[in-house]
């Protein structure tokens, strides 16, 4: 991608910045529209960025408000902005109300390019505060983390324009999903309605369930299954995070359970219903194969030995009842998300940014890692290519040892890694946990994902964290 960037300094402390970047092939009626849906200021804020939506109103269009909650350390402000300016297909303007800046504008534009593409521009005018804070703010620093986020934001929506566009053609969906809060879950969520879809949530508490909800307790095997009848997809990822503690028994059996449970229930309604969805997408992970150390691994690898290979058995047994009904099923053994909202990456970031990452043991261990972008991507490729269905590796085409991740991370970072954790240290402090989480490793390979036409936007794990965290230059 080729985009470009002006700096200019009008009076003493106000400042002008112009991005803009060609989006070919993509009309500006076409990249305006995805602007104008629900999600699209979700897909177009830096996931290293802590934004939280408190309240909106009106959509982009004039008088349309929206407040958010951004955070910046220990410290936090709102941001209130109200939208003007609005032509259809063709620009809008966020102003700020109330907030940090003395003055703020953003302006939107989306001009034709050649016989079909776009040029997306960006133009900032702002004035920022006084004193102290204003001092910080200087131009140089507020060009920097422009850059940085105007990267970002191109880059990701030229991705997503891209792979909705190559299903246009098909109908718009409607897609229950589990897990719809959680990193990949709210990532899909934001992702499908900025392409003009459905989202339905199954949520777990009663309190929630408002329209586009649908209630589910898989612990006493309840679900809504009318509010299912008008679905043609269920997304299921939901189940207790395997990384939040030590693995004792207790948390084994919880681990285990809220998998299978899940499962076995969204299996066995979809097995039921008459006219419900026909399609099952749910998750899996790549502790299916165990410890394998370099063996290439594709879907036809037999189940390894372990905890987590025996949760990802019968995890993706319970997917049965739904098989044999006929419904489309297919299981995403995920590797690594990366992505530094949450996930592995997110809680390495820390003790790498202070200089005391290393690798694990002895870092021969292989990673199948995925970008977050482009498991959502590979998610939506699953829910219309009807040819696809049975284990899918959900990992990018290059798995890397940990040593070699490790080194891509503090060259992105900017930051040593050479302070390697011992394994007895490992297992010390995480136990079972620690041998097979982090010890243990696994070579996947995409094969069938390949196959079937998928096209991964970031195949080498260097480019997706320079472009997750925001350091592509």
């Amino acid at each position: 991608m080729v985009w470009t960037v002006l700096l200019a300094l009008t009076r003493c402390c106000e400042m002008k910045f112009t991005y803009q970047e060609e989006i070919p092939d993509i009309g500006p009626e076409e990249v305006f529209d995805w602007h104008e849906r629900p999600g699209a200021l979700e897909r177009l804020t830096p996931p290293w960025g802590n934004v939280e939506v408190l309240s909106r109103s009106g959509g982009i269009r004039d008088g349309g408000k929206i407040s958010l909650r951004i955070k910046q350390g220990p410290t936090s402000f709102r941001w209130d902005l109200m939208h003007r300016d609005y032509v259809h297909g063709r620009q809008f303007r966020d102003e700020q109300i109330s907030g940090p800046m003395k003055r703020w504008s953003h302006t939107h534009s989306f001009l034709p390019s050649g016989s079909s593409g776009t040029i997306a521009h960006d133009e900032i005018e702002m004035e920022p505060p006084l004193g102290f804070a204003g001092k910080a703010l200087g131009p140089v620093f507020v060009k920097n983390e422009l850059d940085r986020l105007f990267g970002f934001r191109y880059r990701r929506l030229s991705n997503d324009l891209a792979r909705h566009r190559a299903y246009s053609e098909k109908k718009r969906l409607t897609v229950a999903i589990t897990g719809a809060s959680g990193l990949v879950g709210s990532s899909l969520r934001h992702f499908l309605t900025t392409g003009g879809h459905k989202v339905i949530s199954l949520v777990r508490e009663s309190s929630e369930v408002r329209e586009g909800c649908v209630f589910w307790d898989p612990s006493t095997g309840v679900i809504d299954e009318k509010g299912l009848k008008e679905v043609d997809a269920v997304v299921h990822l939901a189940g207790a995070p395997i990384a939040a503690g030590r693995w004792t028994e207790a948390r084994k059996r919880s681990i285990k359970q809220s998998r299978i449970r899940g499962t076995d229930l969204i299996a066995r309604t979809l097995a039921t219903m008459e006219n419900g969805p026909r399609t099952l997408i749910s998750s899996s992970a790549v502790g299916f194969y165990g410890n394998r150390g370099s063996d290439i691994l594709n879907e036809t690898m037999p189940v390894g030995r372990g905890f987590l290979a025996d949760v990802c058995e019968d995890w993706e047994n319970a997917t049965v009842p739904a098989e044999r009904a006929g419904i489309r099923v297919v299981k995403l053994r995920t590797g690594i998300v990366l992505s530094p909202q949450g996930g592995a990456l997110g809680q390495m970031l820390l003790p790498f940014k202070m200089g005391a990452g290393g690798r694990l043991g002895s870092g021969t261990q292989y990673m199948s890692w995925i970008d977050l972008d482009d498991l959502i991507g590979m998610i939506y490729h699953a829910l219309y290519e009807g040819s696809l269905s049975g284990v899918v590796n959900a990992t990018a085409p290059t798995p890397v040892p940990n040593a070699a991740f490790t080194s891509a991370l503090g060259r992105v970072l900017g930051r040593p890694t050479v302070l390697p954790v011992p394994s007895i240290a490992v297992k010390a402090v995480f136990g079972e946990l620690g041998k097979e989480a982090l010890l243990w490793g696994q070579r996947a390979i995409p094969q069938k994902a390949l196959s079937s036409g998928f096209k991964f936007f970031s195949e080498g794990v260097e480019d997706s964290l320079r472009f997750q965290l925001g350091r592509m230059d």
